[in-house]
């Protein structure tokens, strides 16, 4: 069951946003010593990087960061995922959290995908995974109707991480699995406006496909309960 927390602003949805995600790490942090925080890029989610950027209670020292997916370019692309968590969230009070890039520098995704995934692999369980939904509906760099989605998509995937190669979206990608982003303490979709609302609403309904809504899997899976903050 998708639980949903509906806010009357997209600022305070990024206030409570930011309040859990602390509140989370820190409690990570005095659990196990150290908090693991997956983001995503897009323009959705800078309000809540820059204040979650201002916490100046969490130890940031402790908190490692990394994202649920990344387009193949050099971290100082105008359209890298990395640079805008630089820019927006590891500032401020957050420059001393540690940062686990996607990209690693390899000729294509899906070299890179080899390359990083024993890493991505052994990390342990993340204490919190933020995801957004395009809409087509895709979340992490999971697309409609692409050959890696099976892959993607399954379960049991022994895999942390793949190459995609969007048909409807700009450069190639890489992406974490379905499989390791369901290894995590808490679930997160974060999405605002009427429209990706009504997206969301069609994927979960009888007639739709994870094929070709993949939010879809995200949110029927029993694994791990899903969280929507939302707000129009």
């Amino acid at each position: 069951m998708n639980e949903w927390n509906r806010f009357d602003s997209r600022a305070t949805l990024d206030q409570e946003l930011a309040r859990f995600a602390a509140q989370t790490l820190a409690e990570a942090i005095e659990t196990r010593g150290h908090g693991y925080l997956v983001v995503s890029g897009g323009s959705t989610p800078m309000g809540f990087f820059q204040t979650l950027s201002q916490n100046q209670t969490l130890d940031w020292s402790k908190v490692t960061v990394t994202l649920a997916d990344e387009r193949w370019v050099a971290p100082d692309h105008a359209d890298s995922n990395e640079a805008l968590v630089y820019e927006n969230l590891l500032q401020n009070a957050a420059t001393s959290a540690q940062f686990a890039s996607l990209y690693s520098g390899d000729e294509t995704p899906e070299i890179g995908a080899a390359t990083l995934d024993a890493k991505f692999s052994a990390l342990p369980t993340f204490d919190l995974v933020i995801l957004g939904m395009g809409g087509d509906a895709h979340t992490a760099s999971l697309f409609p109707n692409t050959p890696a989605l099976t892959q993607g998509l399954d379960p049991q995937s022994p895999h942390a991480l793949i190459a995609v190669h969007p048909a409807t979206a700009p450069h190639a990608r890489i992406s974490m699995t379905l499989a390791r982003l369901l290894r995590t303490q808490n679930l997160v979709l974060h999405i605002t406006g009427a429209n990706k609302s009504k997206v969301f609403e069609q994927a979960i309904t009888p007639e739709s496909h994870a094929t070709d809504m993949p939010i879809r899997a995200v949110a029927l899976q029993q694994q791990t309960p899903l969280q929507i903050y939302y707000a129009d």
